[in-house]
């Protein structure tokens, strides 16, 4: 168990994802800390109060930060914040990380990760991916709705004995945790659902799955989007599995009606990650010379969305 315990850890972005890994973290011993905003008082002084099949997981970090430091060590910083071209990760970061610390990216997207090894090269650096519907209902309050599995992997490569204690300690609170040697490839896989599915919900005005597949050509509509990803991912030299499209479709359908993350932040008017999880696969399809037409509209007209409009003269 000296793998598991004994270990202190930071969540930087402790809403509902972040919260949620904390609270698995503290279930099996870990000193666990969190930088929060507007409900830093309240979680301070009640912690976050959860709902989960996974039974009681309400806890209390050991301290709860603003932005300041006070030079504490962690062995662990994991980041959770969504991924924003406005927002400075590797600045996020920074007074947080020692020597000996091992950064943590449990976010989504695409071609995530370079901008904070290159601000830390000298820190192992782990790239994780969470599979989980989790909402956080009001400040301190979490609801867990279904799953919490983690893909984790060292990047740019592998580095299994860095990950294996990370996924452990998550395993050992009763989620799956998995090590995956390439996890570009897995954030691949994962942009098959993310990037039609997310970007397609704020056009849609933030419908849920069901109400995107159930639309006259919109499962078609979806499928060409999947499409177009699995080409782009092998083009970057990660062929997916042929099945894959399908796989993701039937998936979908088999699970209750759900709305995504990207469409919960459009209805409450919040900043999305229509970059990280869309605009990225359309660069690297730009980069690559991969046609993806569909992908390139959806994108364009979300940018024209989020314009602001302009008053007539």
């Amino acid at each position: 168990m000296g793998t598991l315990t004994n270990k202190k850890a930071l969540i930087i972005g402790a809403g509902a994802i972040g919260s949620f890994y904390g609270a698995l973290l503290h279930k099996v011993g870990w000193q666990v800390s969190v930088v929060a905003r507007s409900d830093a008082s309240l979680v301070a002084e009640q912690g976050y109060q959860f709902e989960s099949p996974l039974g009681d997981i309400s806890w209390r970090p050991h301290k709860v930060y603003s932005n300041e430091n006070n030079n504490e060590k962690f062995d662990y910083v994991v980041l959770c914040t969504k991924v924003l071209p406005s927002l400075d990760r590797a600045a996020l970061l920074k007074p947080w990380v020692s020597d000996n610390t091992t950064i943590v990216l449990i976010q989504n997207g695409i071609e995530i990760e370079a901008p904070v090894l290159e601000a830390f090269p000298n820190n192992p650096l782990l790239s994780c991916l969470a599979f989980i519907a989790v909402t956080r209902v009001a400040p301190g309050k979490i609801v867990h709705k279904a799953f919490g599995r983690l893909k984790i992997g060292g990047y740019p490569h592998g580095n299994r004995e860095v990950a294996q204690p990370f996924a452990d300690a998550l395993s050992a609170a009763g989620v799956a945790a998995d090590v995956s040697e390439d996890i570009v490839y897995e954030r691949w896989l994962k942009c098959v659902w993310n990037t039609p599915f997310n970007p397609a919900s704020i056009l849609a005005n933030g419908a849920d799955t069901m109400q995107m597949l159930e639309a006259p050509g919109g499962e078609a509509f979806i499928k060409t989007l999947m499409a177009e990803v699995v080409r782009v991912a092998a083009a970057a030299g990660y062929d997916l599995p042929a099945d894959v499209v399908e796989a993701n479709i039937a998936g979908t359908r088999a699970m209750p009606a759900y709305r995504n993350s990207m469409a919960i932040d459009y209805l409450h008017q919040r900043d999305t990650e229509t970059e990280a999880i869309l605009g990225n696969v359309v660069a690297v399809a730009k980069k690559h010379g991969v046609s993806v037409p569909h992908l390139e509209t959806m994108w364009a007209l979300i940018q024209i969305r989020n314009e602001p409009p302009r008053v007539s003269d």
